[in-house]
């Protein structure tokens, strides 16, 4: 039986197949032909679970008609896709303060396809390299070409739209930077640094401390990159990939301040698959868009194995932030910053969106819908109470 999404009944919302399905039907089939670590586990555990009764909840009821509508507990585990819009809503709303009046541009530095396997075996080594590496990077661009100190906010991504093992740091840079006197220096206005020169210093900062991983015997050799143990292979390898031009990626500079709320939005918190983009399930194959209006089908255990290809380390920060944006700098350059850029030119400071005071004002502003609604009636009379309210689990069922 296919399972797509369907049309919703008149003041419904409208039913959505999600990866909770996928993973209920595929994953005990993974688990038969693969060995999940113990991360992976739980992350199928919780998007299994994740807004049922397995988790408990609450019963939201109409205190004017009598309605009932059970309200399970999230997941709350970072790689669920139906826990990612509060904290993504929260997140945003904390970095706000920071936001610097300017202008941005968005880089990407993408691992080489050489270096994915011993990603895949040395994850939190790996992730780290190329997070710092790029960091780096543009810090010391903004050191030799501008002479000041830029501020950026450096987010891991490691999928590619077929959920294929693509690690690559997505860095959102400021256009300009504070210089040891505390004035703010401008960058250019069409483009930050040349994609060319940054893809060589990239290469380099990523390859330097590999090599000393690998000669202090740190880097973990097997599966896929276990032929790396021999030195002329490792070696062989190196240089190869120091021959080779590294991918950096530039987009168009941001219009400003507003625009980076809204794509900060898009990637901190994003997972790799969403539930938007999936279009079936027939409990055999799974259909989903890609990119620009295409679409692929995969079998379903494959689909649960790509997914999990991105469950990130225990304890690992796939957001950071660095230069004017780090922790240290936010009380001190960082304000310096901001007065230079409102009294440079004339440039307001971003508003800062007021907080919202309940989890309901942050779905409210994501999706537009009021969780208070009555559906049943439409008065806004929606009270929370415990399942384990008596004389709400006495009320015969809802048949409205």
């Amino acid at each position: 039986m296919v399972i797509e999404p369907c049309a919703a009944q008149p003041g419904q919302r409208r039913p959505r197949l999600d990866v909770a399905d996928i993973f209920r039907s595929a994953s005990g089939a993974f688990r038969d032909k693969y060995a999940p670590t113990p991360g992976q586990r739980k992350v199928i555990a919780a998007i299994q679970q994740c807004r049922t009764a397995k988790l408990g909840g609450h019963l939201d009821v109409c205190s004017t008609c009598g309605h009932e509508r059970p309200a399970y507990n999230s997941c709350r585990n970072r790689h669920c896709p139906k826990c990612q819009a509060l904290a993504q809503a929260r997140w945003i709303e904390k970095r706000s303060e920071r936001i610097i009046p300017t202008k941005y541009f968005h880089v990407v530095f993408t691992l080489p396809q050489e270096l994915r396997a011993l990603a895949r075996v040395n994850p939190t080594k790996m992730y780290d390299l190329v997070l710092e590496s790029a960091a780096r990077t543009l810090l010391d661009f903004g050191l030799s070409r501008l002479h000041a100190q830029l501020g950026m906010t450096c987010v891991l991504h490691t999928w590619t739209r077929d959920l294929r093992f693509h690690p690559h740091a997505h860095c959102i840079v400021t256009a300009g930077g504070l210089d040891e006197q505390g004035h703010w220096i401008p960058a250019p206005s069409r483009f930050l640094f040349p994609v060319k020169a940054m893809s060589k210093v990239f290469r380099g900062k990523l390859l330097e401390p590999i090599e000393e991983l690998y000669k202090a015997g740190l880097l973990t050799l097997e599966g896929g990159c276990a032929e790396l143990a021999d030195p002329a292979t490792f070696d062989k390898l190196k240089d190869s990939l120091y021959r080779k031009e590294w991918v950096v990626y530039a987009k168009q500079p941001f219009g400003g301040p507003e625009q980076v709320f809204q794509y900060l939005g898009r990637y901190t918190h994003r997972v790799g698959m969403s539930n938007q983009r999936l279009l079936s399930f027939d409990g055999h194959d799974v259909c989903f868009h890609t990119k620009h209006g295409k679409t692929t089908t995969i079998n379903a255990v494959e689909f649960v194995r790509r997914f999990l290809l991105h469950v990130l380390p225990a304890g690992f920060v796939k957001i950071r932030h660095y230069g004017l944006l780090a922790a240290a700098n936010i009380n001190t350059k960082l304000e310096t910053a901001r007065r230079c850029l409102s009294t440079v030119d004339g440039t307001p400071e971003p508003a800062t969106p007021e907080a919202s005071s309940t989890w309901r004002d942050l779905f409210l502003k994501l999706t537009g819908i009021d969780l208070l609604v009555c559906p049943a009636c439409g008065g806004r009379s929606m009270e929370r109470r415990s399942l384990n309210d008596t004389a709400a689990s006495a009320r015969p069922p809802d048949t409205s």
